[in-house]
This record gives structure tokens, sequence and C-alpha cells, in this order.
């Protein structure tokens, strides 16, 4: 039994899509938890409820019954602003795309949210630079992404991520856009992460790669939990 403290809770939750004239069934009353510490891995096939479930987690969306909640709070509860502010403090995201800021260099996207929480200049850099250095881009800092690799711009966006250090990071498809090599040095350096600083990781994935690392595997079916696995 895992007692370390809770981080998300889903309680029968239902999310449907309307496609036309056709309503799809995302994830079907589906219960989930979520403890800090955890590197956990959703998988299944495609159309089985794993980024929907990301998103509704990260307050990017939201469930048509049942309830979300982070850190004992029920996100259906809260404003928009507070919302957008849970979003900014407690979640962090990284996407299959990257998302960066094509204007901005690797240092002032790994600072970004940190501006926009107001942290004063001086212990921006010094974080942000902190955690460049820990994903192997201290001296990259200046290139912009258009001027890195693919695995490069993904090390980016984990830093940016967990320089806020947020409750949970929701890592949709982190590896696929990545050769076998670039994708074992993400997952080295988000184990690292989660080992040392106990970085909560929640990943979505189709990637063997990722499910061999992860230390509990939830398969989906249907929008349903079909397995949930924890391992050593």
């Amino acid at each position: 039994m895992n007692e370390s403290p809770v981080i998300v809770e889903l309680e029968r939750v239902s999310k449907i899509y309307e496609q036309g004239r056709v309503e799809v069934h995302a994830v079907r009353e589906l219960s989930l938890t979520l403890h800090q510490g955890e590197f956990a891995a959703l998988y299944g096939p495609s159309g089985s409820g794993k980024t929907t479930i990301l998103n509704l987690i990260g307050a990017l969306d939201e469930p048509n019954s049942g309830r979300v909640v982070l850190e004992g709070r029920d996100l259906a509860e809260l404003s928009r602003t507070e919302l957008s502010r849970l979003r900014r403090d407690r979640i962090g995201f990284v996407f299959q795309a990257y998302n960066l800021v094509p204007v901005l260099t690797a240092f002032e996207n790994a600072e970004f949210v940190l501006a926009l929480q107001g942290v004063a200049r001086g212990e921006r850099h010094r974080r942000a630079m902190a955690i460049l250095k820990e994903v192997g881009l201290g001296e990259m800092a200046e290139r912009r992404p258009d001027e890195l690799s693919g695995g490069q711009q993904q090390r980016v966006a984990i830093a940016r991520a967990i320089v806020p250090e947020p409750a949970i990071i929701l890592a949709d498809e982190p590896t696929a856009n990545v050769d076998s090599a670039t994708a074992a040095g993400l997952l080295d350096i988000m184990e690292r992460l989660n080992r040392e600083k106990g970085v909560t990781f929640l990943f979505s994935t189709h990637d063997q790669r990722v499910m061999d690392r992860a230390r509990r595997l939830i398969r989906l079916q249907d929008g349903q939990v079909a397995a949930d696995e924890v391992r050593g």
C-alpha cells in the first residue's frame, strides 16, 4: 500500500466528445488514484483514453460526470482564474510536439513559467540555469529551438515543466519524435528527477521503452482501466 500523499484522484469520471452526430465515450466511469513520487504510465490502443485523462488531470478539459481532484481540490469547484493558476503552479506539461516558444532561447523557455509567477529575475536565472544543467543543456542556454535537435528541444520542455516544482508532470508521448538513444537519455533524466527530487510523473505512451521504465503500468481499454500493475 502506497502511504505517500495523494496527488490526483479521479472518481467515476466520464468524458464524451461530439464528433458530428456521433457521441464518442473517451473515458467511462473511470477511477484512479496517483500518489506523490510515482513514475507511472498510461498505455493502450489509440482511442483508449490516454490523452483525455491527461487533459482532465491537467485542467485542460472537464468531465461530463465524476470528480477530478488535485491535491485535495475538486477542479469543478475552481474558478477559471484559479484553474489557470493551478495549471501554472502545480502541473507541468511535456508534449509530444515540444510546444516551445520559437523566438525564445532555451534559457528563456525554461524560465518562462517562473516569469509568469512573478519570481525575481535573479532567482529565475539561478533556477532556470540549474535545471538546464540538470538536463545537460547548460552550454546551450542561449540557443533558440530551431538551433536545437529534437531531443534537445524535448529536454528544454522537460526543464520548463520541472523548474516551477509542480505537484505532477504530465508527459504526453514524450519520446514519440526522437530516436532510441535520445529517448533513453530523456528517460534517464526523468527517472533521475523522479528518484532524486521526488517529481511525480504520469506518461501517456505507446512506447515500450517508457513502459519498461515505469514503476506503475495502467492499461486502458475503451476508456476504462483494464489493468493496473505496480512494479518494484
